[in-house]
């Protein structure tokens, strides 16, 4: 492995332990302002209680002034009642000492069940204050921790600061100025490759691409712009030889993923076919065979794809197994040109094992 893809390797690395750490250093007082988010919902729950307790308090003494004044009329009321001279003014006096004494009766009722309520009011003071006193001790202990974690996390980007430093020294500048503009866009600017495959954009390499790769060479990925390198511990399997089928004789669908062609399928002329089972049911996904571009959107139906989507796959011809689900999502509305080139290098050996018919000029209708 050429030494300025080794000390990529190690910048990369250090990259992204640096992005990690400065990610986690960021995050520390979001979590710590979290935290006394939590312990302001409980000091408010406490100022709560306490007014509540005051508030009590206050409704008391406004009950027993009133008593008070109640009690001062009705004395006022029996001295008059001494000297009065009519009987009607003297009626007059009892009905006023009446009232009063049921308003003193009315107060009394309002001060017993303030009381009663008292001990409950009491209690929540004293329950919320225990919480608060825990939550605050717990508040402390995460300050602290987070605290601790920043300053590790700080000593930990000053060493890795450190090996990024000696590591893109020992590249070449213009390498360099590459791995930084994509590791900008991309997350990362160095990728492995893997079973003829890009590793960061999971594109399928030409075969001289791959060769070049393979023997050491600076190569940059057409689709994603990584820089390319092989690491000969991981080497692939040999690749096994194509087995030669009988002419005339159709692929059988055999798998739970399958691509396929169609020379003139509805509107869209030559298309290539993606079918996929799922537990309970299977997708169709449908590409122009020329641009690659996705025709219409993801079929989705229930069963396998075999009985689900009969009539898109029709005659058509079946080219290979084992694309990733995940890959059509990620690609989206347009394939990979690797992937595009790699169709039609199947479809031209299918052809040639199946002979020069291998489909009907005309398909069926779709019901």
């Amino acid at each position: 492995m050429l030494p300025d893809i080794e000390n990529l390797m190690r910048l990369q690395e250090a990259d992204r332990e640096i992005r990690r750490l400065q990610d986690e250093v960021a995050a520390l007082p979001k979590r710590v302002a979290l935290i006394e988010e939590k312990l302001a919902g409980t000091k408010t729950a406490l100022e709560t209680a306490r007014a509540a307790v005051k508030g009590d308090e206050a409704a008391r003494r406004k009950y027993d002034a009133a008593i008070q004044d109640f009690q001062g009329k009705i004395s006022k009321y029996r001295d008059q009642s001494l000297g009065v001279k009519t009987n009607e003014h003297y009626k007059a006096l009892m009905l006023e000492i009446q009232l009063a004494e049921q308003e003193i009766r009315s107060n009394e009722d309002k001060i017993l069940e303030l009381m009663m309520n008292v001990d409950g009011r009491e209690k929540e003071v004293k329950v919320v204050e225990a919480r608060l006193k825990a939550e605050t001790a717990e508040v402390e202990k995460e300050k602290n921790q987070a605290r601790e974690q920043t300053a590790e996390d700080e000593k930990l980007l000053t060493a890795w600061r450190a090996k990024r430093e000696t590591a893109h020294s020992a590249v070449n500048p213009d390498l360099i100025r590459h791995y930084e503009r994509v590791m900008k866009f991309r997350g990362s600017g160095i990728a492995e490759v893997r079973d003829q495959k890009c590793m960061g954009c999971q594109t399928l390499l030409r075969p001289q691409t791959y060769n070049e790769v393979r023997s050491g060479q600076t190569v940059i990925c057409e689709s994603c712009q990584r820089i390319l390198y092989f690491d000969p511990s991981r080497a692939d399997a040999a690749l096994k030889p194509v087995p030669v089928a009988k002419k005339k004789v159709r692929h059988k669908v055999h798998a739970a993923r399958a691509w396929f062609y169609r020379s003139d399928f509805d509107n869209a002329g030559e298309v290539f076919i993606a079918v996929s089972n799922g537990e309970m049911r299977s997708s169709c996904r449908v590409y122009d065979a020329i641009s690659g571009r996705k025709v219409g959107l993801t079929r989705s139906r229930e069963g396998d794809f075999v009985n689900a989507f009969a009539y898109e796959i029709g005659n058509g011809i079946q080219l290979k197994n084992g694309f990733v689900e995940k890959e059509l999502d990620d690609w989206g509305s347009e394939l990979p040109t690797a992937v595009l080139d790699d169709l039609h290098k199947d479809l031209k050996i299918a052809r040639a094992l199946l002979g020069p018919e291998t489909e009907p000029a005309n398909q069926p209708a779709a019901s």
